[in-house]
């Protein structure tokens, strides 16, 4: 018994012993793995405009560029809460700043605060307070924002206008009239890459901000103002007129390309995020020569905002090396370098305006003067969840075009997903 007791107790300490050896190496290992959707031209480029510069601060880091592709995330978000739940995080990744990330991961525990890394590089004073108020969670910082997105763009090829003698749509009214002319001449008016269904609720969310403006539309997200009133019927019935004019395999495209029938001319417009002009200069384009841009119909004054940034989770397989990331992309070095090639403007208000072209400057300048609204789609207004069942709810709306019913179930969403 007691040699047997003896035996036991060798192989708990010789298994302990090994436990701890393979722990140690893998906190002694040089790796450093980075999750996100960054794949389509002007993503992919910016991505490793940050992966040089981290390399050449830390040149004995293998760096794991982990994309998974599908715009918005919609495919990777799926794969990150399957590792997360499993217990087998990746060192960061990129997520959508606001309630996406506080929702999914913050509240429920699986995420470092970051104040500690604001304060030793003194963010707190470069980065705005409204940019602060998004990212934290009970007076704690969760992520580290590389960017700011603008949401409510419309761009359009300027060839096709010209040739056409038209002027970039100011109003609903005002898209519809140049709608017409181009679908009279053959051209297919708006593009839409659907394909995950993301890219109709981004239109849509940009229709009910003209439609409601941004007092009303932020009243939305918190209970103010209800779904099924007349605004957000009238909203609706204005995204199911635009839908006349989309090109017809919207649902197996892509939003990049969707942006590429712009950039061919098969059709003149489309609405998309800032991404676009990104892509569209990732295809060699020149903004303002080859494409134009303007906020999209009946938004003027209005910045409808995202921001992607990266987090730390608990139990980062390499946490002091993930810690270094983050500092390349909160600094204004990395910023500047990412920012010009993914076509966002920086999060910092220190950039070198001298590095952005004629786009961003522009963006740069409304993003200081117009006033800020999140949005939904991108993981700011609502939480994942509640953006998810609203993904159902226009699957199907699209396919059926069914006002009254849409109206009830989004209303049925807010009393569901609303805190009060």
């Amino acid at each position: 018994m007691k040699k047997t007791a003896g035996i036991l107790l060798l192989c708990g300490i010789l298994l302990l012993m090994l436990s701890v050896i393979s722990c140690g190496t893998r906190r002694g290992e040089k790796k450093l793995e980075v999750f996100s959707w960054w794949t389509a031209g002007g993503e992919a480029e910016g991505l490793e405009a940050l992966r040089k510069i981290f390399v050449a601060q830390n040149p004995n880091v293998e760096f794991i560029n982990a994309t998974v592709a599908g715009g918005a995330g919609s495919n990777a978000q799926a794969v990150l809460a399957t590792r997360m739940q499993g217990g087998s995080p990746p060192d960061t990744f990129q997520v959508h700043a606001g309630r996406e990330l506080i929702d999914s991961w913050v509240a429920a525990g699986a995420m470092e605060p970051l104040n500690f890394l604001f304060e030793k590089n003194n963010w707190m004073s470069v980065y705005p307070q409204g940019l602060i108020d998004i990212i934290s969670y009970k007076g704690k910082i969760y992520s580290v924002p590389v960017n700011i997105h603008r949401s409510n763009v419309l761009w359009y090829n300027k060839a096709v206008f010209k040739k056409y003698n038209l002027k970039p749509p100011e109003t609903l009214d005002d898209f519809f009239n140049v709608a017409d002319t181009l679908a009279n001449n053959g051209i297919t008016p708006l593009a839409l890459g659907d394909n995950g269904i993301w890219a109709a609720t981004h239109l849509f969310e940009n229709i009910l901000l003209g439609a409601l403006g941004p007092e009303k539309y932020q009243g939305l997200w918190t209970g103010k103002v209800r779904w099924d009133s007349a605004d957000v019927r009238s909203a609706l019935s204005a995204f199911v007129r635009v839908l006349d004019y989309i090109n017809s395999d919207h649902a197996a495209l892509s939003w990049d390309g969707a942006a590429q029938y712009v950039i061919d001319g098969k059709c003149a417009m489309t609405i998309m995020g800032d991404w676009a002009h990104g892509f569209f200069k990732a295809k060699g384009l020149k903004p303002g020569v080859d494409y134009g841009w303007i906020p999209s119909p009946g938004t003027k004054g209005s910045f409808n905002m995202l921001s992607d940034s990266f987090g730390l989770p608990k139990n980062a397989p390499h946490r002091d090396i993930a810690i270094k990331w983050l500092t390349v992309c909160g600094s204004r070095e990395g910023q500047d370098a990412f920012n010009p090639i993914k076509g966002s403007i920086p999060a910092r208000t220190d950039a070198d305006r001298s590095l952005y072209d004629k786009y961003s400057l522009s963006a740069m300048n409304d993003f200081q003067s117009d006033i800020i609204v999140p949005s939904c789609t991108h993981g700011a207004a609502a939480s994942q969840s509640w953006v998810t069942k609203i993904h159902d709810v226009m699957s199907i709306f699209v396919a059926e075009r069914n006002v009254d019913k849409a109206d009830n179930e989004f209303q049925e969403l807010a009393t569901r997903f609303i805190k009060k």
